[in-house]
């Protein structure tokens, strides 16, 4: 893949209904102001860890890279969980995403039933998935350019009806930024901000996907740095640039508690079917997030079967470099998350939607990890930090400031009542997890030291 597919990708990953329909529901929860100062917090949060993954990649491309570099920095065990936290998490998305999907086509088709369009995008996107690598980089580029492309008109319409040039609600009466201040600066006070920053980073997530598919890109030490530093910067119009154009242009406690903002605005700004538009680009973006679900969760699965921590028959790839038994495995495992969404909603999928939801602050956090105990190990071997190829900026500034931003989030999670069950569901199962891979290598070294036994008695 090339740094245009890599970008879209970790684009596509990011960018999804929680933009599209949710935004609304941070300006609701957090006031305009609240809303932006949370959405620039997560973006450095972001910046800091994109950076650290950067150094990463560009001097070790693996694929399905970190439990990788955990599994070299920190421990096996380490690495086992994280890449088992990192799949359930995209298998439980993946599991969302078709759901979704198929009650989006009801919009259209009312009377069709939504398990059927759920079956025909749970088969597409699986094609697409065993096709070669860059066909599934092509197909992922195209779905996040709608995205990209939604977003940007969106930006730029709602830029002239707020300074009067197009017109809002039938005139050409500029609103300018009143919406803003017109209750006060912060009309909900400054608390919700910080339980809004904990939405915020969870709906960045997915732009690490940078890192587990760096062994498959071409010019991994071009196309890393690049899809790094222009990711980030996207995210960060996309995202700022659209709550700040919704906050403009919507009261603040009207935003987004039944409507998608996107609709509300084109509403009023008089774009003909709008609704539909929006519903056409919502659906790209659930498309999008499931192929890119899909490809991650292969990759962990492919990464730890060629590392011997699962059935090593999962590591086979067909010529064209496809990993098809770690790719319909992982299919299996988000139709069975699919399953217990319907069958036990209350029990089984609701601890694994606990878990998954923070696992990707673990995953951050063991990034940032890894690439300060990289900087150590070479200061060990006295090998100089200029001849990387990438090289984090203002190091150890970057990983320490991920850190304690990481550390904030997690805190906020603890005094979150509705969060809390995060972290009494994350602790068991990452318990389970690292007993889980003890016991096997101790199984399977048993089972060798057996074996070589029996072959020196036949001697």
């Amino acid at each position: 893949m090339s740094s245009r597919h890599l970008t879209m990708i970790s684009l596509g990953g990011v960018i999804g209904t929680g933009l599209f329909v949710s935004s609304g529901e941070t300006i609701h929860a957090a006031g305009p102001l609240g809303a932006i100062i949370a959405y620039a917090a997560g973006s450095l949060l972001v910046y800091c860890v994109m950076l650290c993954l950067g150094e990463l990649s560009v001097t070790m491309p693996y694929a399905g890279s970190f439990h990788l570099y955990a599994k070299r920095f920190i421990g096996p065990g380490t690495a086992f969980t994280v890449a088992i936290l990192y799949w359930l998490n995209w298998a439980v998305a993946l599991a969302s995403e078709f759901t979704a999907a198929g009650m989006l086509m009801k919009y259209w088709f009312p009377a069709s039933p939504a398990w059927v369009w759920s079956t025909v995008f749970i088969v597409a996107v699986l094609v697409l998935n065993l096709l070669s690598v860059r066909m599934y980089g092509e197909a992922e580029f195209w779905f996040s350019s709608v995205k990209v492309a939604a977003i940007a008109a969106f930006i730029l319409i709602g830029a002239a009806a707020i300074v009067g040039i197009a017109p809002l609600n039938g005139t050409h009466t500029a609103p300018w930024f009143s919406n803003f201040f017109s209750d006060g600066w912060f009309p909900t006070g400054i608390l919700p901000i910080f339980s809004t920053l904990l939405t915020v980073i969870f709906a960045f997530s997915g732009t690490e996907v940078v890192g587990v598919a760096a062994g498959e890109t071409k010019d991994p030490h071009i196309a890393i740095p690049k899809a790094v530093h222009t990711t980030v910067f996207r995210l960060v119009i996309f995202f700022i640039g659209s709550i700040g154009v919704m906050a403009a242009l919507i009261p603040w406690h009207r935003s987004g508690v039944t409507t998608s903002p996107f609709v509300m605005v084109f509403q009023s700004i008089g774009i003909p079917y709008a609704a539909d538009i929006m519903n056409f680009v919502v659906l790209t973006a659930v498309l999008s997030a499931a192929n890119s679900g899909l490809y991650v969760c292969a990759r962990m699965v492919w990464s730890l079967a060629k590392e011997d921590m699962i059935s090593s028959r999962l590591a086979h790839t067909n010529k064209y470099g496809v990993p098809v038994a770690a790719v319909l495995v992982s299919m299996a495992g988000s139709l069975l998350t699919l399953l217990t969404s319907v069958y036990a909603a209350d029990t089984v999928y609701l601890a694994l939607v606990a878990v998954s939801g923070l696992s990707t602050l673990v995953v951050w956090v063991i990034i940032v990890i890894c690439q300060i105990l990289f900087r150590k190990e070479l200061k060990c071997e006295n090998k100089s930090v200029a001849e990387l190829p990438y090289r984090v900026p203002g190091y150890p500034l970057i990983p320490i400031l991920a850190l304690i931003l990481s550390a904030f989030a997690l805190v906020l999670i603890l005094f979150d009542k509705s969060q809390r069950m995060t972290v009494l569901a994350m602790v068991p199962f990452v318990l389970l997890c690292y007993a889980w891979y003890y016991v096997r290598a101790r199984v399977k070294k048993g089972a060798r030291r057996i074996a070589n036994e029996e072959d020196k008695s036949k001697r």
